[in-house]
C-alpha cells in the first residue's frame, strides 16, 4: 500500500511518501538536487514499489521549498533537518523498523555522508556522488577528459574533426581545463574524512560514463579520500552506463540489487 502524509521540519511542512512492508528494514530515499520524491523518469517511485514488493517499507519525501513541501530550499548542504526529520516520520509510520538503509544519488549521495552523523542510518547506498563543484559552466576536468578519451576511439569523432565539424573553441576550453592543475576542494576532504570514519556498511555505484560518477573516481584516488580506500566497509561498484539515473532497464536492475541486498 502506498499512502502520502505530511511531517514537519523547523516549523515547515514537508510531504512524504511511505510504501509499507512487513520487514524490520527499511529504504529511505533522498532526492538530489531540486528533484520531486518522485525522481527522474519516476525512477525513485518505481524503486520504491519494486523495494516494497520485496516486504521493505520505503520512505521518500519533498525537502523544503521543493514539490509539495514548505519552506525555503537552500539546497543540499542544509538538509540534515530535513533527513532527521524524514527519518523520525518514518520511524512513527512504521514503528516495527529496527534499522534503516538509505539512498541518495548526486548531491543527496553527498547529503547522506555529510548529514548521517545527525541522523540515524545503519547502511548507505549511494550513487555517483558529488564531490568536485563546478568552476565555471564546464564539466569536472577528469569527466572532460574521458568524454575525449572515448571520442578518440570513435572514427566518426576523427572525421567530424578533420572536416571541421568539431567546435574548435569549445574543444580549446575543454583541452584548456584538462591542463589545469588538479585541485582537491574542500567538499571532497569533508566526505573523504566522513567516509573514512564511517563503520556502517557503504556502497557507492559509479556509472563509467557519467561525468559526475568520474569526477568522483577521480577524486577516490586522491589524498582526500586515502583513508576512506581502506575502510572495509566501503565498497565500489563500478557499471558501465551513461546514465546519472538509472534510466535504462539493466542499470536500474542494479540498483534495485544492490538496495535489497544492503536491505537483506
Amino acid at each position: 500500500m502506498r499512502r502520502s502524509l505530511i511531517f514537519t521540519c523547523e516549523g515547515s511542512e514537508l510531504v512524504g511518501t511511505l510504501d509499507t512492508g512487513d520487514s524490520t528494514t527499511g529504504l529511505l530515499i533522498v532526492s538530489g538536487g531540486n528533484e520531486i520524491r518522485i525522481g527522474a523518469h519516476r525512477g525513485m517511485a518505481e524503486l520504491a514499489a519494486a523495494v516494497a514488493l520485496e516486504g521493505h517499507p520505503v520512505f521518500r519525501f519533498d525537502r523544503r521549498g521543493i514539490g509539495d513541501s514548505d519552506g525555503v530550499n537552500a539546497g543540499y548542504s542544509s538538509s540534515g533537518p530535513d533527513i532527521a526529520a524524514a527519518i523520525a516520520a518514518f520511524r512513527r509510520e512504521a514503528p516495527a523498523l529496527s534499522r534503516i538503509v538509505a539512498f541518495g544519488n548526486c548531491d543527496a549521495a553527498t547529503a547522506l555522508v555529510v548529514h548521517r552523523a545527525d541522523a540515524a542510518i545503519d547502511s548507505l547506498v549511494l550513487a555517483n556522488p558529488w564531490v568536485v563543484p563546478p568552476i565555471d559552466d564546464l564539466p569536472p576536468a577528469a569527466a572532460i577528459k574521458n568524454r575525449y578519451v572515448r571520442r578518440m576511439r570513435d572514427p566518426a569523432a576523427w572525421a567530424a574533426l578533420l572536416t571541421g565539424r568539431i567546435d574548435m573553441r569549445a574543444l580549446g576550453r575543454g583541452l584548456g581545463r584538462i591542463a589545469m592543475p588538479k585541485r582537491e576542494t574542500s567538499l571532497a576532504d569533508s566526505c573523504g574524512n566522513l567516509l573514512a570514519a564511517s563503520q556502517i556498511p557503504t556502497q557507492i555505484l559509479l556509472a563509467s560514463d557519467d561525468g559526475t560518477a568520474v569526477a568522483f573516481a577521480d577524486a577516490w584516488q586522491s589524498d582526500a579520500f586515502a583513508a576512506a580506500r581502506t575502510n572495509p566497509s566501503i565498497r565500489i561498484i563500478d557499471f558501465d552506463s551513461p546514465s546519472h539515473s538509472f534510466a535504462n532497464a539493466a542499470d536500474f536492475a542494479l540498483l534495485l540489487q544492490t538496495v535489497v541486498d544492503a536491505l537483506n
